[in-house]
């Protein structure tokens, strides 16, 4: 299997990963508030990185390394799913999901920032992706909210930066050991911010609720980023961003699937829209 297509492997099994998140993180924040949420999945999943880097022996990064772990940090372990959590008080998961189609769009952008240079047809397909989930959203489809649509676009922002940093320094590190050292990186704050918002007491948080917290902390958090990254970085960052198009529909389908919530035909017509334009992305990333 070559380096490219090793790339793609990679990065659909992160892309799988990912889409449980929002509909576990749905079910989380019913029973925890969404500040401990990200402080707790954040500390789990560092304590659990620090450990396999420890009995690995990894080297440590270098100085130089530390301001793209904190960027990566900041998107993925800090923005991302403190925004979201937010977010899905005012939304449903269902609603979310399809504004994960802007992140290949935002993803590519950070890309470029980065040295990556795709086609001309490559941003065509790119913006005509993005602009069905623009369409949806402008539409008010799926139970909208302002607060929570505008907490969900910042949540996209920070993810793609992070996305594209991480995956960056991922050719020099190795996938897994950056998105662990950017955890480890967070450890402190995060572990103080969870002993500080934790409840009262536990006694209220259903066992779908610690659930779902161990799927966002173990794999949201950790395993999906080790096979993510690794792929950006053998593939390009901006042709295998273009994966996150299949995100929404994968998530679409869990949230209806396992949270009951109603899919509507706007919500369908955006994700696949979003979804057919992969193709044509993909082949002109390079």
């Amino acid at each position: 299997m070559d380096k490219s297509t090793s790339g793609w492997v990679n990065g659909s099994i992160g892309v799988a990963i990912f889409a449980g998140s929002l509909p576990a993180t749905r079910v989380a924040v019913k029973d925890f508030d969404p500040t401990f949420l990200t402080c707790a999945r954040a500390t789990i999943a560092a304590l659990l990185s620090l450990a396999l880097l420890v009995l690995l022996k990894q080297r440590r990064p270098d100085v130089k390394d530390l301001p793209s772990l904190a960027l990566t940090a900041l998107g993925g372990v800090v923005g991302f799913p403190l925004l979201t959590a937010l977010a899905l008080q005012h939304v449903t998961s269902a609603h979310s999901i399809v504004f994960l189609g802007l992140l290949p769009l935002c993803t590519a952008a950070f890309a470029v920032l980065r040295g990556e240079r795709p086609k001309p047809l490559f941003w065509v397909f790119s913006v005509i992706g993005s602009a069905f989930v623009v369409g949806y959203a402008l539409m008010g489809g799926g139970e909208a909210s302002l607060a929570g649509d505008l907490l969900m676009l910042a949540a996209i922002v920070v993810c793609g930066l992070g996305y594209a940093e991480g995956a960056r320094l991922s050719r020099k590190l190795g996938g897994w050991q950056v998105i662990s050292w950017a955890l480890v990186l967070s450890l402190p704050m995060m572990l103080i911010l969870a002993l500080f918002t934790r409840p009262d007491s536990f006694a209220h948080v259903s066992g779908p609720a610690w659930f779902s917290l161990g799927y966002v902390s173990i794999f949201s958090m950790l395993l999906g980023f080790v096979f993510w990254y690794q792929g950006l970085a053998q593939g390009g960052i901006a042709a295998v961003g273009q994966l996150q198009l299949f995100q929404p529909f994968m998530g679409l389908g869990l949230a209806a699937l396992l949270l009951h919530e109603s899919v509507s035909w706007t919500m369908l017509i955006a994700t696949l829209g979003a979804v057919v334009c992969v193709a044509g992305a993909k082949k002109y990333a390079k």
